[in-house]
């Protein structure tokens, strides 16, 4: 194994086009995992540690760009407030150490059907930036996963940044595991609110063959909120309308059964999440002053 370590982004891209089985790394908590297990053995390591950019991120008006190699504890003590899902989803990314070196680009990179922060990245609307020596390209979100483990980068791609839409209401993510640290998620669910839009994000992983959204129900909640005057009011939501989005939520799953839980299980208990997330998202969106009443006047910060 021959290990390349380039001190600028255009000798990475360079040695990526030389060598496009290369395996990049830079946290390395997904690669030396596969490693040791004798998962993965690659001609080249491609080492990007070296790259200050990728270690940077910039919060815009509409837009935060997060580099690739942006560590997820840096996302929990820096970037809560624009990116609340994905600040939730790295707070429940293994051990302090792991939430140290590991970062979203990684994650993305991985492709796992049950990477913690895809359902928020889902969720929040983002897209993933990618370039090669031929030149940079932006991915949706949606677009990326296309398979157990795959994704839409060419084999002389590279991943340098993910850009996510701030948050411009409540967001949530929740998963559910075998214990409260250090496991691969059973199932998991990322909500955010869009009040501007009267529009919902979701974002379903670990419960089918990649993390997908659950397009019906973003539209029959978003339709009902807004249908309901509940945006404007701030009313709470009906149950008779959680529970239905819920189902619909299950709805898009494909779950298997394998040795962390049985499909039925992942089913329902992705219901559970979407109903939980649900809850607590308009919650915050009613406490923080969502909506307005009925004779139109804003509503209090602590209504």
């Amino acid at each position: 194994m021959e290990f390349l370590r380039p001190a600028t982004w255009d000798d990475a891209l360079a040695a990526k086009a030389a060598h496009p089985a290369a395996v990049p790394i830079a946290g390395g908590t997904d690669v030396m995992v596969d490693i040791n297990f004798d998962r993965c053995r690659p001609t080249h390591l491609i080492d990007l540690t070296r790259i200050g950019d990728l270690y940077d991120w910039e919060v815009g008006a509409t837009r935060v760009r997060l580099g690739a190699a942006v560590p997820y504890a840096r996302i929990t003590a820096r970037l809560r407030g624009p990116l609340p899902g994905l600040a939730l989803a790295a707070d429940t990314v293994g051990s302090p150490q792991i939430r140290n070196r590991g970062s979203v680009g990684g994650n993305l990179g991985s492709a796992s059907p049950a990477g913690d922060c895809h359902p928020a990245l889902l969720a929040a609307g983002a897209e993933v930036e990618v370039a090669s020596v031929r030149g940079t390209r932006l991915i949706p979100i949606d677009a990326f996963f296309t398979g157990v483990k795959r994704s839409a980068l060419a084999p002389d791609e590279l991943i340098r940044a993910v850009r996510i839409v701030r948050a411009t209401g409540p967001q949530q993510f929740a998963k559910v595991g075998t214990r409260n640290a250090m496991v691969i998620a059973v199932c998991a669910f990322g909500l955010a609110l869009h009040p501007a839009e009267r529009r919902i994000g979701t974002g379903i992983g670990s419960a089918a063959p990649t993390p997908v959204r659950a397009g019906a129900a973003e539209d029959f909640l978003g339709a009902a909120l807004a249908e309901g005057g509940h945006w404007t009011s701030g009313r709470p939501v009906p149950p008779a309308v959680a529970r239905h989005f819920a189902a619909l939520v299950a709805d898009a799953c494909r779950p298997i059964d394998d040795v962390r839980g049985s499909a039925a299980y992942r089913r329902h208990a992705v219901t559970v999440l979407a109903r939980r997330a649900l809850d607590l998202a308009w919650a915050e969106y009613r406490a923080t002053g969502g909506g307005e009443p009925e004779g139109g006047a804003p509503r209090c910060a602590s209504a």
